[in-house]
C-alpha cells in the first residue's frame, strides 16, 4: 500500500509546486475521514489542492464554493424543492450537485459564511449527517477542505468550527526560483490532474481501508509519547520569542488525531502506530500559526527524549568510571611512595586514609592528596582544600585538595598541611590510623578500563544505532515533509554531537 500511495501522491503533485505537504496531509485527512483548513493569501494554489484530491478517488464528486457574507444555505446545501413543497408540503432540498452529495468539498473564505451555514457544517463535519426535511441522510464526504487568509475572529462563536478542522496548514507562495520558473512556463494551469485508474482509490477500497484503520494498534509506548507531548504543550513559544503560553487541544481533537495516526500507520504498511506516525501530527496541535514551529520541535524532541536521557546516564556513568580509574592510578603511585614513606598508614577502600579524632571519627582524605601536602612549618598555612559529606556513603566525610575559585555547595573550605604522622587542618593536628602489628595492607592494582564492568563502547554504539533508526523511520513516513526532515536533522545532530564528545571521553578510560 505504501508504494501505491507514494505513486498516487507523485501523480497528484504533477504540475503543482511546493505543495507536497498540503497534498499528502489532505490525502491522509481524506483516508481518515477528517477535515482540514489551509491558511494563506489568495493565489497560492489552495483550491488546486482540493481538485487534486478529487482526482485521487475513482468517480468522485466534488463541490467547490467561494463564501461571502451574502452566501445562503441554498447555495451550499441545495435549493428547496418547490415541487415537493407544493405536492407534499415537505421542506426538502434538492441536494444533487451540492455539498451533501460530494466526496470532496472545498469551501473558500470559510469565516465569511453566515451562522446558518456554519452550524449545519458542524454536524456534517463531525457526524457525516445532513438533515434534509424530516430525514437524515449520510453524506459521502471523505474530505472537507476549507480555506481562508485569516484566523477566525474572536468572540463570534467560531471556536467550535475552528476545532473541527483537525489538520491546519499554512500555504505560501513558491519559494525556490527553479520551481517558480517551472510554474510560469507550465502549460497546465487549471489544477486538474489525470491520475491512472490503477492508482485511483475506489469506493470499495476506501470502505475497506476505513474499517482497517479502526483495527490499527495503539501501544502503551505511543500513549506515553502522547502524554508527554500533551504536557509539553503547556509551554509553547510563539515565533521563537520568549513569550510562552498553553496551547489548548480538546479531547475530541486528540481522539481524531489518534485516528489520523492509525491511518498513517496503515498507509505505511504497518498494523501498529509507531513513533514515526506522531511527527506529522504537529499540524493538528497548534492554535495560532506562530506556534507551529515550536510545536513541531516539541513533538520531535519528545520522540528522542528517551535517547537523550540514556545518553545523560551514560555520561554520568563514564565520568564516574574516569574518576575511579584515576583514583586507581593515583593509588598505584601512592603505593610506590608508601614503600619509601607512610608505609605504616592504613588505606581504606583503596583510596583513603582515616582521621581518627576528627569530627565523628568518620572522616577520610584521599591518599594521593595527603602525600602531596606540604610539610607543616611556621608561617605555612598549607594548601586549600574542602571538607564535604560523601555523596555515596551516608555519614562519611571526605577531605580533598581544591583550588577552585568558588567553594562547592555543601562543602567547607580549609587549609591543609602534614607531618610524617599527622595531618593539620587549619593548624589543628589530627592523627591518621596506622596498621596494627602484623597487619598487611592489600591494595588493588590500577585499571585502564571500565571499573564498573560496563561495555561503554557497545552501549554508545547501540544508542547511536537506535537514534539513527528512529530518524530513518520518521524520514521514511509518507506524511513527513522536507521541512520536517530538516528540523528533525537539526535536533538529532545535536544528540550526535554529544555522542561524539562522549566517545572522546571514553578515550580517557583507555589512556
Amino acid at each position: 500500500m505504501k508504494e501505491r500511495i507514494q505513486q498516487l501522491l507523485h501523480e497528484m503533485g504533477k504540475g503543482i509546486y511546493e505543495k507536497e505537504t498540503e497534498l499528502s496531509m489532505a490525502l491522509l485527512a481524506a483516508l481518515a475521514g477528517e477535515s482540514m483548513i489551509l491558511l494563506g493569501p489568495p493565489g497560492v494554489a489552495k483550491s488546486m489542492v482540493g481538485r487534486r484530491l478529487k482526482a485521487a478517488f475513482s468517480k468522485a464528486k466534488s463541490f467547490e464554493y467561494l463564501m461571502s457574507r451574502f452566501s445562503t444555505p441554498d447555495e451550499i446545501f441545495g435549493p428547496v424543492s418547490i415541487s415537493k413543497l407544493k405536492a407534499a408540503d415537505k421542506y426538502e432540498r434538492s441536494v444533487d450537485g451540492y455539498l451533501p452529495m460530494a466526496d470532496v468539498v472545498f469551501l473558500d473564505e470559510i469565516w465569511k459564511a453566515g451562522p446558518a451555514i456554519q452550524n449545519t457544517l458542524l454536524t456534517v463535519m463531525n457526524e457525516k449527517l445532513f438533515r434534509n426535511g424530516d430525514k437524515e441522510i449520510r453524506v459521502p464526504m471523505k474530505l472537507l477542505i476549507a480555506a481562508s487568509n485569516e484566523l477566525p475572529a474572536q468572540g463570534e462563536g467560531l471556536e467550535a468550527l475552528w476545532d473541527r478542522f483537525i489538520i491546519r496548514l499554512e500555504c505560501e507562495n513558491i519559494k525556490q526560483e527553479q520551481n517558480f520558473n517551472a510554474m510560469l512556463t507550465d502549460a497546465q494551469d487549471d489544477g486538474n490532474a489525470s491520475i491512472p485508474q490503477n492508482l485511483q482509490i475506489k469506493e470499495d477500497e476506501y470502505e475497506k481501508w476505513t474499517r482497517a484503520i479502526d483495527s490499527i494498534i495503539i501501544s502503551e509506548r505511543v500513549l506515553k509519547y502522547i502524554g508527554m507531548i500533551r504536557r509539553a504543550l503547556g509551554s509553547v513559544a510563539v515565533d521563537f520569542s520568549d513569550e510562552r503560553h498553553n496551547v489548548y487541544v480538546s479531547d475530541r481533537r486528540w481522539k481524531k488525531i489518534v485516528r489520523l495516526m492509525r491511518a498513517s500507520a496503515l498507509m505505511n504498511d504497518r498494523n501498529e502506530v509507531d513513533e514515526a506516525d506522531l511527527e506529522p501530527m504537529f499540524h493538528c496541535l497548534w492554535q495560532e500559526p506562530g506556534e507551529a514551529n515550536d510545536v513541531r520541535r516539541i513533538v520531535i524532541r519528545t520522540l528522542f527524549n528517551e535517547f537523550a536521557s540514556k545518553l545523560e546516564e551514560l555520561k554520568v556513568a563514564i565520568d564516574d568510571d574516569i574518576r575511579v580509574t584515576r583514583l586507581h592510578k593515583a593509588t598505584t603511585v601512592a603505593q610506590r611512595m608508601m614503600e619509601q614513606a607512610d608505609c605504616n598508614k592504613k588505606v581504606f577502600d583503596n583510596y583513603y586514609y582515616h582521621l581518627l579524632d576528627h569530627d565523628t571519627g568518620n572522616t577520610y582524605i584521599f591518599v594521593a592528596d595527603y602525600q602531596q601536602l606540604p610539610i607543616v612549618s611556621t608561617g605555612n598555612a598549607g594548601v586549600r582544600a574542602v571538607i564535604y559529606p560523601d555523596p555515596k556513603v551516608s555519614g562519611r566525610t571526605i577531605i580533598r585538595q581544591y583550588q577552585g575559585a568558588d567553594v562547592p555547595r555543601g562543602a567547607r573550605q580549609v587549609n591543609l598541611a602534614r607531618s610524617d604522622k599527622h595531618i593539620f587542618i587549619d593548624g589543628v593536628r589530627f592523627e591518621i590510623e596506622t596498621l596494627k602489628r602484623g597487619e598487611v595492607q592489600v591494595l588493588l592494582p590500577a585499571k585502564n578500563k571500565s571499573v564498573s564492568g560496563r561495555d561503554f563502547h557497545r552501549e554508545v554504539d547501540e544508542l547511536s544505532d537506535a537514534i539513527s533508526k528512529r530518524e530513518k523511520d520518521i524520514e521514511e513516513n509518507l506524511f513527513v515533509s522536507e521541512p520536517d526532515k530538516k528540523v528533525l536533522h537539526e535536533i538529532t545532530q545535536t544528540i550526535y554531537t554529544e555522542i561524539a564528545y562522549t566517545r572522546y571521553e571514553l578515550q580517557k578510560l583507555e589512556g
